[in-house]
């Protein structure tokens, strides 16, 4: 199946991720509406199994700052559930940060980033910076960066595979070394829009 989300199936992730945040807060079961068990009207990429990303981002006086962002590479749920448990997650169990409160829900705005199914990398030179997402697993340590991540650092292709070594905790060059297994996916990303900061 073609990895690609509606906009629709976007607008439907971002209600289901803001109210089960919301529900999460106010201490009631989440209303997803009749949208809950989504079928093949939305083309099926809800009910895939596959990773999410969610990011938390709050509007405050000195401006926009991550709030928290917590997700899964790979999933056994469908996506519109792995998203409705990440925003969770990155609301309540980032350990960067406390917990989410009440007064600060309104002031926070959530992007998703929709994880295609993970393939094993046809070489380092395949890889397109600001396309594909990598992850690199050796030696029992392992490391992720999302497609975006090289190109809101400036990085270019070198830098990426050197930077995917170190965010695994590895030394530069690892994902050429025998046994190593570097694998790229795509992400969609989307999100509300960004909020005013409070008056």
């Amino acid at each position: 199946m073609k990895f690609a989300v509606t906009d629709e199936e976007k607008k439907l992730l971002l209600a289901n991720a803001r109210e089960a945040v919301s529900a999460e807060l106010e201490k009631r079961s989440p209303r997803y509406g009749q949208d809950s068990e989504p079928d093949k009207k939305y083309g099926g990429v809800l009910l895939q199994k596959c990773g999410a990303f969610v990011t938390l981002h709050e509007e405050t006086a000195s401006g926009r700052t991550l709030r928290g962002c917590i997700g899964r590479i790979v999933s056994d749920d469908p996506l519109v559930k792995t998203v409705r448990s990440m925003a969770i997650e990155a609301a309540f169990g980032d350990p960067r940060f406390p917990p989410l409160a009440k007064s600060e829900w309104a002031h926070c705005d959530i992007e998703i980033s929709a994880l295609s199914p993970m393939e094993p990398c046809a070489g380092p030179r395949s890889v397109r910076v600001g396309v594909h997402g990598l992850y690199l697993l050796w030696q029992g340590s392992a490391g992720v960066f999302l497609p975006q991540v090289p190109v809101e650092l400036g990085w270019n292709l070198d830098q990426y595979l050197d930077g995917i070594c170190r965010k695994a905790g590895l030394p530069s060059g690892a994902y050429k070394a025998e046994g190593a297994r570097l694998y790229t996916f795509t992400a969609t990303v989307f999100g509300e829009p960004a909020l005013n900061p409070p008056s």
